[in-house]
């Protein structure tokens, strides 16, 4: 299945401090984008993985369906590549296989069963990766908010006793994320106090078939390898770890030098 990913990145810049080369609340970017995931059972055992790849592009904040190939920092003066979000893989589990819900607890509100999820974020990739991107004393904070959409009808249709349902469940979700710069803007934490406001809806999908057109277009053409999901467990990146194995060489750049680098003035 896949989870579509739709919504936009803001501004959060204290005492709107940076204004008005980037006033607090800005629109900086639309996000566009997908996960696309299935589940693996540990043969012999009773033990399912979900395995994902992610791949998110960032897009004209007027204009969702244009990707953005390059970002234009007002700070610095310099343009920068833009780097979409493409983490693969994006791994969970094991898990039990069993009958029971076994999540964070649910809630009924009209029609709906509703779950959330949130998450304090903290990684020293000063001391697990070598490389600061320019992140206070190295350390990457963020928080991640979920918040999971199931009609009451989807739940009771798909599980009727000794019947297995087909397709994936039409599932809602609500995400917002907090987080610092992202990296191929060439700004340090360290330096430029602000942060940057990640909000987004996501729907459920069948499959790679379901995404519309122009967003497969992209993909084909430049990110092949995300149109399927993994097929066995293996290590899981984020953008971050992402950003250093991809554009970093791991560590063979350092993130000053790439910014160094790919910043035309």
């Amino acid at each position: 299945m896949v989870f579509r990913i739709s919504g936009s990145v803001y501004a959060n810049i204290p005492g709107d401090a940076l204004k008005p080369d980037i006033p607090h609340g800005r629109k900086l970017f639309g996000i566009e984008g997908y996960n696309i995931r299935r589940l693996y059972r540990v043969p012999g055992t009773d033990r399912l993985h979900q395995l994902s790849r992610e791949l998110v592009c960032y897009t004209d904040p007027g204009d969702p369906v244009r990707v953005l190939r390059a970002w234009a920092n007002p700070l610095d003066g310099r343009t920068y590549p833009v780097v979409p979000i493409n983490n693969d893989a994006v791994n969970f589990g094991p898990f039990p296989i069993t009958s029971a819900f076994a999540g964070p607890p649910l809630r009924r509100l009209h029609d709906e069963t509703v779950w959330t999820s949130d998450i304090a974020v903290r990684a020293d990739y000063g001391t697990t990766l070598g490389e600061t991107f320019g992140l206070l004393g190295g350390v990457y904070t963020a928080q991640e908010m979920f918040e999971f959409h199931v009609d009451d009808r989807e739940v009771a249709a798909r599980t009727v006793p000794g019947q297995i349902p087909d397709g994936a469940m039409r599932v809602k979700v609500s995400w917002t994320r907090t987080a610092p710069w992202a990296p191929f803007m060439g700004i340090a934490e360290s330096e430029v106090r602000g942060q940057l406001t990640y909000r987004a809806h996501a729907w459920s999908l069948g499959s790679y078939a379901d995404v519309e057109p122009w967003l497969r277009a992209e993909v084909e053409a430049r990110h092949p390898l995300y149109t399927a999901a993994p097929d066995e467990p293996g290590p899981s990146e984020n953008s971050w770890t992402s950003f250093h194995a991809k554009q970093l060489d791991k560590g063979a750049m350092t993130w000053a030098g790439w910014c160094a680098a790919h910043g035309r003035p």
